[in-house]
């Protein structure tokens, strides 16, 4: 069964990287490694509006790498535009966009978007939750701190990682660990 999906899985991407590949072939695809953060930006945006859409997340990777050896303020806005460019051409969703600035440069979680605090749906996945929690801290390491120089910003978003830690657990001790709430819990 395993090695069904597993071959089910190598199929999907193998057709997704031949359809990137009709588009545009690798070499035209590739940015040229600078260290100008201006010259990064402006070069993403050319190969992106060339045909090169599937190396987004590669690029936004690149930048991210860029924009840490020129940090500061000045790189959320930066990116902001880049991400609100990158919606407007189509290139991703709006929601991406808003994801993924929140993801790197918000002290909010977007992996909390959903009703984390009920029994039915917090228990049953609180190992993926918080595993997905801590990735995108990692995240917001990167870009709050090293990128942005936000230092305070990434303690408070670390601040709301311990306290959701808590939430969750308070939560599913409540439910009895089960995700479904104990009737002696409930008061009867």
């Amino acid at each position: 069964m395993k090695a069904k999906h597993v071959f089910f899985a190598i199929v999907v991407f193998a057709g997704f990287g031949a359809l990137a590949a009709c588009a545009t072939s690798a070499g035209q695809c590739a940015l040229t490694e600078t260290k100008n953060a201006d010259a990064a930006f402006s070069q993403a945006r050319t190969k992106l509006a060339d045909g090169c859409e599937a190396q987004f997340f590669t690029y936004l990777d690149q930048l991210l790498e860029v924009a840490e050896n020129d940090p500061g303020a000045a790189q959320k806005e930066r990116f902001s535009e880049f991400l609100v460019w990158s919606a407007d051409t189509g290139v991703i969703s709006r929601l991406q966009a808003q994801t993924l600035y929140n993801r790197y440069f918000n002290v909010k979680f977007v992996t909390l978007a959903g009703d984390y605090n009920t029994c039915s749906s917090a228990c049953v996945r609180r190992e993926r939750v918080l595993a997905d929690m801590e990735a995108e801290l990692r995240d917001k390491e990167r870009g709050l701190v090293k990128v942005s120089r936000d230092a305070q910003g990434y303690y408070k978003a670390d601040k709301l990682f311990q306290e959701s830690e808590l939430v969750l657990e308070a939560t599913c001790r409540a439910c009895g660990g089960t995700g479904v709430a104990s009737a002696a819990g409930l008061g009867r």
